[in-house]
Order: structure tokens, then sequence, then C-alpha cells
């Protein structure tokens, strides 16, 4: 769908000025980037970062100090240090970015601006996941602290078969020599244009402006922005939002899991708690075996593999288990979904286990999830992927899946490209 410009009910993206680094004043453009702040295998991952490069992004995005308000100040003061040293420098105009990232046979390319913020309710950025407060709130305290969007969010959409637009600007601008090149440790070569011709800019805007978008990656950022949104009168540059918009018809995103790590219940705790409950099943070999294994099971119905001490296959829950403890006020799409069971059956009702940081972590990297269970006594359960279609069918209707059931990518790399909303 296409319209004569940005709608209410479409989405309105406006050009920003950047905030880079000067190439010529790091080592290495790669060794100052980062995953997303959530990617981030805390303390292992966040050590490596640190000593990758004194400018490295991650000081911005997971300061540390003493005390929370102590590293968010920390956060600003070494973000206007950077500025001031010409470490960073915005860019001379406002510019949308287009963003390309490689692996291989995978490229992915979408157009990075700032967003117009909008609620849940007006259908125009549809969110797929509820929140955790407490994150929420320490996402916002840095918000406040730094005036900047650090980190786009990833947000995918669908373009009309034939339809031209952003896709025709995309293709344009990634003939011409790019701003910046770089390959991060994990193999994928990232590249970067501005783009501040008004045509241009108009023609990706008039695009996206018939159309709505989902929250791939970023529930908590939006949140948060929202929140801080509401703290100041508008018009204000807290209206806005940096976002990566990517087609999916010309670029499905890859679905993954997000593992839960179970701090204080060891495996023999909970593999004992499941006996009547669910058939479990020991998996001898490698952790490929057990994701192996997990899968085919997976394609039948609820399935889990509890790691920590070997690996063991957990399917076939008991059906009046279910209909006990699974909420019953919400689609039967809701309902069957792994993250919807783990929550309710298992974490809630069966191994009883508090819902806080304190007790359950959420690891993308599924031998990181392992490794520390084994390493700590702990609990790893790891979890098969949710189909993008099943995501986008319960965002449609308005029913949120359980927080962090989905991670989608290829992620955009933190540190390329950002947007400080003060001068």
């Amino acid at each position: 769908m296409t319209t004569a410009g940005p709608t209410p009910h479409g989405l309105h993206l406006e050009p920003f000025q950047g905030t880079r680094y000067r190439l010529d004043r790091v080592d290495s453009l790669a060794a100052v980037t980062s995953p997303p702040y959530d990617v981030v295998v805390r303390p292992d991952g966040l050590l490596h970062l640190e000593s990758a490069d004194p400018h490295n992004i991650v000081r911005l995005i997971l300061p540390q100090g003493d005390t929370r308000e102590g590293a968010d100040r920390r956060a600003a003061d070494t973000l206007a240090a950077w500025l001031a040293s010409g470490i960073l420098t915005q860019d001379d105009k406002p510019a949308l970015y287009v963003y390309e990232q490689r692996k291989g046979e995978l490229l992915q390319r979408g157009v990075i601006g700032s967003l117009l913020l909008s609620p849940p309710a007006e259908g125009v950025v549809l969110p797929h996941e509820d929140v955790m407060p407490h994150i929420v709130e320490e996402r916002a305290a840095l918000l406040r602290a730094t005036a900047a969007n650090l980190e786009p969010l990833l947000l995918s959409y669908r373009s009309e078969p034939g339809s031209s637009g952003t896709g025709d600007v995309i293709d344009r601008t990634v003939q011409l020599p790019p701003l910046l090149t770089t390959t991060t440790e994990d193999g994928f070569c990232h590249r970067l244009w501005s783009v501040t011709d008004p045509m241009e800019i108009a023609a990706v805007q008039v695009d996206l402006g018939g159309h709505q978008a989902l929250i791939a990656d970023g529930h908590h950022r939006w949140a948060t922005s929202l929140r801080i949104r509401a703290e100041h009168p508008s018009p204000s540059p807290w209206d806005y939002g940096l976002v990566l918009l990517v087609d999916t018809a010309r670029h499905p995103l890859q679905v993954r899991a997000i593992h839960r790590l179970l701090h204080h219940l060891s495996p023999a705790s909970a593999l004992s708690a499941l006996a009547g409950s669910f058939r479990v099943r020991r998996v001898e070999g490698s952790l490929a075996a057990a994701m192996e294994a997990l899968s085919t099971a997976s394609a039948e119905g609820t399935a889990f593999v509890v790691a920590g001490d070997g690996f063991h296959l957990i399917d076939r829950p008991d059906p009046d288990l279910l209909d006990r403890t699974v909420p019953g006020d919400r689609p039967e799409l809701w309902r069957t979904l792994d993250a919807t069971v783990l929550h309710s059956t298992l974490i809630d009702h069966l191994w009883q286990i508090p819902d806080s940081s304190q007790h359950i972590a959420y690891i993308h990297d599924t031998e990181a999830a392992v490794e520390q269970a084994e390493r700590n006594g702990g609990t790893a359960v790891l979890m098969h992927p949710v189909q993008e279609e099943v995501v986008r069918d319960l965002a449609r209707q308005g029913v949120m899946m359980p927080r962090k059931s989905t991670s989608f990518g290829p992620k955009p790399a933190t540190g390329l490209v950002f947007r400080t909303l003060l001068p």
C-alpha cells in the first residue's frame, strides 16, 4: 500500500544527524562496536568488549559503577568526553542511513532513521512480547542520563509485490561508495551509507507512510522511549526513536530462540519436579545432538531441553496439567506456545521460581547458556524458535507473547551510527 505521504496510521520516518566514530581516531571500527546490550553475555562478554578497545560502545550501553545512578552518570560523562575529544562526531546533514549486513549467502539491507513513536493502540508499530518493568526503568534511567538513542531497534515490515520506494532507494544507494565498512568478529560484514537527497528521503517517507511494522528486536527500548516521551511536552526530540527498518519480503529475518538460565535450580531438582507431568528422556552425545532432538520433538508439540548435568529432552506434557496452569483467556495459538507453557506450567507451577533477574536470566547463545549452567550448578532450559508467521499473527491480534520468546536477526551492530537527542 502506498499513500501520498505519511499518514497517522503509517510509519513516519525522519532523517537525523547521525553520531559516528571518527575512523581516523579509532584503531578498528570493529573493535568499538558491540552486539545489542541484551545479547552481551555477562560478565565474560562484557569484559571481552571492554578489553577490545578503550572506546568500545559497551561502555555507554552497559556502563559499570558502584550504583545504578553512578553507572549511568559514567556513561553520560564518557559520551560527552568522546564527543568533546573528537572520538565521536556528528554528521553535517540530517540523513537516512542505508545499512547492509552480509555473511556468506545471508544478506540483509534496511534503512536507519528517526521514527515517530506511537502507542500499540494505534497499530503502527506492533509489539509482540511483554516487557520487564525493572529493565524498562533501567534503560529509561540510562536514556535520561545520556540523552542518546545508542542502539537502533530492529523493526520489520512487508512490501507488496512489485512495489517501489524504499527498496529502490536502497538499491540505488548501495551502488555508491559507503561511509564505512567493517567486519566484526562474528563474521558479518557491515556497510553504511547516508541518504541526504531530499527526493530520495521523500520517496522512502511516502513508501513507509503506508506500512505498519513489527518490533523484531527492542521491546524494552521501545517501551523505554514511550515512557520518556511521556515525560516531555510535545513536540520534542523525545517524540522519536532510532530504528532499523527491514523489508522482510526482500530480506526475511532469521528467528532464533532465547534460552532461560535458572540460577538457583539444580538440574536434578528440575527433572525430579517433572516426573509424571512430562516425558523425560536423556539425550546422549553433544549439544548439537540435543538440539536436533529438540527440533524433531518440537514438530509434534511442546518440547524443551533441560541442560546443566547432561541433556534431557522433555516433551508430551500432561494435558490436564496444561488446562489447570495455562491461562484460558487467550487464543489457542498463544496457549500452546513453548514460552507460555514454560513460564505458566514449569517456572510458575512445577518449579515455583520467582520471576526476577536474581533467579532467571535470558541468554541468546545456546552454548553460553549451557556453559553457565554447568559452571554454576544451575539449569538451562533450551528452546526451539517460534515461526515468524505465528509472531506476526499474534501481534496483529494485539496478543502479547511471553517476554523474551523470540530473537530475530541478524541484529544491527551497536556503535556504527546513533542519535543524540540534545545539541
